[in-house]
């Protein structure tokens, strides 16, 4: 197996890396497109992430990776050992990185169920998909605009929803799809259906490096990587296995992430004072800033978590407005929450229902 080039050796492309290490923190979120010119380190970005990512727990002998952890979210066959008594050990292995082919059918994207089999001899026989082998890890799409509309939908709805559900004649299947969604495209090659764009929970524009320096940087580093990518890969492991350890932290810190009404408020009015469409992009931004707080060690969200996530899922939904075909900053739309928060957004901190830990809410549920 060859060996990947670092995360942490990337030149630039800040925001790319950032939209990426939040998704690794909460695969809730709903991924991310990558638009950009050719050779600008999108598919480098991609691989790197997923060779960085801490290992994970998957049921031994289980072909969707099922997390022995999470038995709501096991497959139909994981489910079946457990209710015959039968143990679920597990494994630790690194988090799988699959590549779509533009050339990809729904078949080979979700799975077969074979129905023949079925009705000669009563016998459920699924054959495993794309989202399968993606579970748990990082599915990639190169040229996520020219694939089919349909496959599209398709994997945007296994992302959202986690799961994988294929029904046939009377005949279902379910098993877990969660994975981390990163699409990359060059927007030269058109563009995708604005419904389908929404989809993606972050869109991130990048554009070749302009600083003299920092090409210099990019060309002396895939010379050393080309010339012993070993060699290369040792001296930015440090980094790594530092940036890998930060993540698995924030995993298991984002579901304990608090946030006020107020909070809630001022998301609802940047959104809307910026003209924003239906209310995916509130979700997201709320999301993404409680992945930021927990990659950061925090358990609560402040005004410039929610800057630096709205940086990120806003650009691709805003129509009109003031930031019209505008790069937006997080310092800009800081200063916006804050002149919101001036002009409109009542103080209401007090009320913290909204922003219990997953955990405690989960607790009220069950008293």
């Amino acid at each position: 197996m060859p060996t990947i080039y670092p995360f942490t050796a990337i030149v630039g492309q800040e925001r790319m890396k950032r939209a990426l290490i939040l998704n690794a923190v909460d695969t809730r979120i709903g991924g991310v497109l990558i638009r950009g010119e050719r050779g600008t380190g999108k598919s480098t970005a991609a691989r790197a992430l997923a060779a960085l990512l801490p290992k994970v727990k998957a049921v031994k002998d289980c072909r969707f990776g099922c997390d022995p952890d999470q038995p709501n979210a096991w497959c139909t066959e994981c489910k079946e050992r457990a209710s015959d008594g039968r143990d679920l050990p597990y494994n630790i292995r690194p988090i799988p990185f699959v590549n779509l082919p533009v050339s990809a059918t729904e078949d080979r994207v979700v799975g077969t169920l074979d129905i023949e089999k079925a009705i000669q001899k009563g016998e459920r026989h699924f054959e495993p998909g794309v989202l399968a082998n993606a579970n748990g890890g990082l599915l990639y799409i190169d040229e996520v605009n020219l694939l089919d509309d349909h496959v599209v939908d398709l994997l945007l709805d296994s992302a959202a929803m986690g799961m994988n559900i294929v029904e046939r004649e009377g005949i279902s299947f379910s098993h877990p799809a969660r994975f981390i969604l990163v699409g990359t495209m060059n927007p030269e090659e058109g563009d995708l259906r604005p419904q389908l764009l929404d989809r993606f929970a972050f869109s991130v524009d990048i554009t070749g490096i302009r600083d003299t320096r920092e090409r210099v940087t990019i060309m002396e580093r895939n010379i050393g990587y080309e010339a012993d990518a070993n060699i290369f890969r040792k001296a930015f492991i440090e980094k790594e296995e530092e940036i890998s350890h930060q993540i698995e932290l924030a995993r298991k810190l984002v579901g304990q992430v608090t946030y006020t009404k107020r909070d809630m408020l001022s998301i609802a009015a940047l959104t809307s004072s910026l003209n924003v469409d239906g209310h995916r992009a509130d979700l997201v931004i709320l999301k993404a800033a409680r992945a930021q707080a927990a990659f950061e060690g925090r358990t609560n969200i402040t005004d410039h978590d929610i800057a630096l996530a709205a940086e990120l899922a806003l650009p691709h939904r805003i129509r009109r407005g003031p930031f019209h075909q505008a790069e937006i900053t997080s310092q800009q739309l800081q200063e916006r929450i804050e002149q919101l928060a001036g002009q409109a957004i009542p103080d209401d901190d007090s009320e913290q229902e909204p922003g219990q830990p997953e955990d405690a809410q989960e607790k009220k549920s069950r008293s």
